[in-house]
């Protein structure tokens, strides 16, 4: 994990501080202090990297010199307690080169503060610390009041909003992801305290250059925190462990010295964490990554998603839940289903405790289900929803009529023993995709327990689990499972046809059919683009009064952005009434009489979940009337009233993000594009719609379309500790794989063991040398005669084959266990493509490239001709289908 800091704070006068002092020690200048009639002269620091001033586009040019622009500022700030400039600072990546750095740090503050209409003065500073590591950090000055053509117009109190502070850190750790990860960098930051993240360590202050006094202090606060930290991981290693699993089922060497680094004092205690942690008895050597790195994860995660899988395998294999034939029948007569969906429903009510639907966006999963659950219902079951946010719960129901919750409301009642499953339940778990393999595991164990049914629903391909795993994958390629591939959400061939591609990976063809039928829209800035998107978005909504439509972004501040511009269009043509400001948990809102509003929070007692639509009706005495969209099943002509007292999480409700949008069907939807989109967001944000979707970009972001399109196909699958393991040993039985459960050795058997290793290097070291070492070998086993071990070795393989595994693999040469990992990865990816079905086309590609990679590898195919000689021919008939595709791509 990279380190994550970021923190504000404001230069005053009362403060008796100078903004041109600030900006030049900052910048390392020479500056006249106009106001004080003084130099700050700082010419002799040698740690600014790079500076550079950034402007809003109605600035004017003279704001770009440094000394006026500061003097500017303390020339129109009069009282003597006067807030002068807001100033931010924020640890850059030690993984990125200065210039990627300088691009990172430059996209961040144009994004977040110069687009808002704030001066940015930003300084790159790359300090060395008294550990002799290198600290590179951004120092940003930013103005405080509106910029005219003139000069400077009113504060700004909106940037003030508390709200928007938690909004900048979050970006942040945004901006720095997508960038660590466009580098190749497997790693990325968290914005959440530790304590958030339930990692038991405490955070480490920054030390910045302030006054003498306040850096020893902080200094000696600083180390202090840091020695405790490499204290407590020293005392227990599996706390690192267990927080870098917290996001990852499986991780590297280079993921352990990144954390241990973060959170020790020096280089002598960097190394003791380290060691420790490294040689901890939890940790499982999984083998080697299509980078050639070697993958670790914990006994812990091994076990749970062992676990998981063993659970899951077990209930695909029941026969029990099955549906009659004459309840089928009479299921089936209320609804109209297409063969594939046909296919689906008798695979759903069939026997069987696990049933999987993987089927592409749009493509009737919603329907299928209703006529599933009125058949399971004539059947006497109890059928129940479970998604992970309220919103898609809410239109699991209204689209199904499933009775639906969110997973944490269903695990708040099994923790307190209430609400358990029984045989006569079935769990139906929509958007399934996005469940972690911590949260499946427990639905795996409380199915199991009950005995009840659980069906998951969902797509590999669209929005990822936020934390470690990707555990609907990894079970659906073990069980059998349904595909549902016709596209039933669009009317237009064209746009099936690009939904399809967006399911299967080809996200580069499916904006090519957007654009040939000019749905994707290039501006010359990026605000351009959100005005030019408010106004197609506004033009349809009034031609169209009966056609339901949503704008979509990434982040909160393009979606807040494109809300208030659309409120700005509303209010223009006199659809709202008068605004009334309201402090809501986001930061201040002003609403009005007729406003959309998005409920934020899940509230049983007001019947509103995260993600609840609905119009103002009436403002009065601080009180907000809302009427609840309908969806024909729920809130029909509902009213609630709110008090920001009582429910505070109101936002408003045109524009959204891509994640609150996944399960959401409306006619029309237009997407805003930002450089944080990724293959799996794009899918989500551009299936959403029947009619029509467009997409709206800025050059300032993208350089052109080529550049648009690489960044949205860009592939950020998770992986699970199975993904390491024989997949064709794993298809005939469960993993059950768990350390704990192996029998210890006996003292002869360890003894023997030993005499075994023994054997096998003598017998090396005489072929490799010529030389004959039995009287040694005899001498350092302690015995007279050498015993015939084969037997042993027979008995002792057959009882502890995990454990013989593991010896096997502690004597083999470091390029026998690469070549090892990487015919047992060919392995399991021929068997995914044997099997066919959703995941096989993706399979298909990564194994081509796999089989590339091992033919160039002179080692590696020696490795395969004498231990697995049947799969050479595979392996270049894979590789000749490589470089062929290649070839043609060069061709084009």
């Amino acid at each position: 994990m990279a380190i994550y800091h970021f923190s504000g704070t404001v230069i005053s006068r009362s403060q008796g501080r100078s903004a041109v002092a600030c900006a030049a020690y900052r910048s390392a200048e020479k500056l006249h202090d106009e106001k004080y009639d003084r130099e700050h002269d700082y010419t002799h620091k040698q740690d600014v990297s790079s500076t550079e001033i950034l402007l809003p586009e109605n600035a004017p040019a003279w704001m770009a010199d440094r000394e006026k622009l500061w003097n500017a500022v303390e020339s129109h700030e009069k009282r003597k307690d006067a807030q002068l400039a807001r100033e931010f600072n924020f640890a850059l990546p030690r993984e990125l080169t200065l210039e990627q750095n300088i691009a990172l740090a430059k996209d961040f503050v144009k994004e977040a503060f110069v687009r808002k209409g704030m001066v940015a003065d930003f300084c790159i500073h790359n300090d060395k610390q008294h550990d002799g590591q290198f600290h590179p950090h951004a120092h940003v000055m930013l103005t405080m009041r509106e910029v005219t053509q003139d000069g400077f117009g009113q504060k700004v109190r909106a940037w003030n909003d508390k709200a928007m502070l938690l909004n900048w850190r979050e970006e942040w750790a945004e901006v720095a992801n997508k960038h660590l990860a466009l580098h190749g960098h497997d790693l990325r930051i968290d914005h959440r305290t530790l304590g958030e993240q339930g990692i038991a360590l405490e955070p480490q202050h920054k030390i910045g250059a302030t006054v003498a006094r306040d850096r020893l202090v902080r200094m000696e606060d600083h180390q202090r925190i840091a020695r405790e930290n490499g204290d407590k991981l020293l005392a227990d290693p599996s706390v690192a462990l267990n927080a870098i699993t917290r996001q990852q089922s499986t991780f590297t060497h280079q993921d352990i010295a990144r954390f241990v680094h973060r959170h020790t004092v020096d280089a002598e205690q960097f190394s003791l964490v380290y060691e420790k942690v490294k040689s901890h008895e939890s940790l499982v050597r999984l083998g080697i990554d299509e980078k050639d790195r070697e993958r670790f994860t914990t006994n812990e995660m091994l076990s749970l998603e062992s676990k998981m899988m063993e659970r899951a395998v077990n209930l695909s294999k029941s026969d029990s839940h099955v549906v009659s034939d004459t309840h089928q029948e009479k299921a089936l007569s209320q609804k109209s289903l297409t063969v594939e969906q046909k296919t689906a429903f008798d695979h759903l009510v069939g026997g069987g405790d696990l049933k999987c639907v993987v089927g592409f966006a749009g493509t009737g999963k919603s329907y299928l289900l209703g006529a599933a659950k009125d058949a399971w219902e004539k059947e006497g079951y109890a059928v129940h929803g479970v998604t992970l946010s309220g919103i898609a719960a809410e239109n699991l129901e209204g689209s199904s009529g499933i009775d639906s919750r969110t997973f944490a409301s269903r695990c708040y009642y099994w923790d307190k023993g209430e609400q358990l499953l029984t045989k006569k339940d079935v769990l139906v778990v929509d958007e399934a995709g996005m469940l972690s393999s911590r949260q499946m595991a427990r639905l795996m164990e409380e199915a199991s327990r009950g005995g009840a049914k659980v069906v998951l629903v969902g797509d590999p391909q669209q929005l990822q689990a936020i934390e470690a795993g990707a555990a609907f994958r990894a079970i659906a390629e073990q069980v059998h499972y349904v595909e549902l591939t016709d596209i039933r959400r669009q009317s237009e061939k064209w746009q099936q046809d690009a939904t399809k591609e967006l399911a299967t990976g080809k996200t580069t063809d499916a904006i090519n059919r957007y654009d040939q039928h000019f749905h994707v829209h290039d501006f010359e800035t990026k605000a351009v683009a959100k005005v030019a998107l408010t106004e197609v978005w506004n033009d349809a909504r009034l031609s169209n009064t009966d056609k339901t439509q949503i704008m979509l972004a990434y982040n909160r501040d393009d979606v807040l952005e494109l809300n208030q511009i659309a409120r700005g269009l509303r209010h223009k043509q006199g659809e709202l009434g008068k605004d009334v400001l309201f402090q809501t948990e986001r930061g201040e809102r002003a609403f009005a009489e007729r406003d959309r509003v998005y409920f934020l929070k899940n509230d049983k007692s007001l019947g509103v979940m995260n993600g609840t639509l609905g119009t103002i009706e009436a403002i009065k005495d601080g009180a907000i009337t809302v009427r609840l969209d309908g969806d024909g099943r729920t809130n029909v002509d509902r009213r609630v009233t709110v008090t920001m007292e009582r429910y505070n999480q109101l936002d408003y409700g045109y524009a959204a993000t891509i994640h609150k949008a996944q399960g959401v069907t409306v006619d029309r939807s237009y997407v805003l594009a930002s450089k944080y989109l990724d293959a799996h967001s794009t899918y989500v944000a551009m299936s959403r719609h029947r009619e029509s979707a467009d997409l709206f970009y800025g050059r300032d972001v993208f350089l052109n379309k080529d550049d648009l399109v690489k960044t949205l196909s860009r592939e950020r699958t998770k992986d699970v500790t199975l993904d390491y393991l024989n997949s064709r040993d794993r298809r005939q039985e469960p993993v059950t794989r768990v350390m704990d459960e192996i029998k210890p050795l006996t003292r002869d058997e360890e003894r023997l063991m030993r005499q075994a290793k023994l054997k096998e290097f003598t017998e090396a070291t005489k072929a490799k040398r010529g030389i004959d070492l039995d009287r040694s070998v005899d001498s350092l086993s302690g015995t007279k005669q050498r015993p015939d071990l084969s037997e042993f070795k027979r008995q002792f393989e057959a009882k502890n084959p995990e454990r013989a595994s593991a010896l096997r693999s502690e004597v083999m040469p470091e390029h026998e266990k690469k070549a090892l990992s990487l015919v047992n990865e060919f392995k399991r990816l021929e068997a995914i493509v044997d099997k066919g079905g959703r995941t096989s086309r993706m399979a298909q590609d990564h194994l081509e490239k796999l089989a590339d990679k091992i033919s160039r590898q002179k080692d590696v195919m020696q490795y395969v001709r004498e231990h697995h000689a049947p799969m050479e021919k595979q392996i270049d008939k894979q590789a000749r289908e490589f470089q062929r595709d290649r070839g043609l791509e060069l061709e084009r």
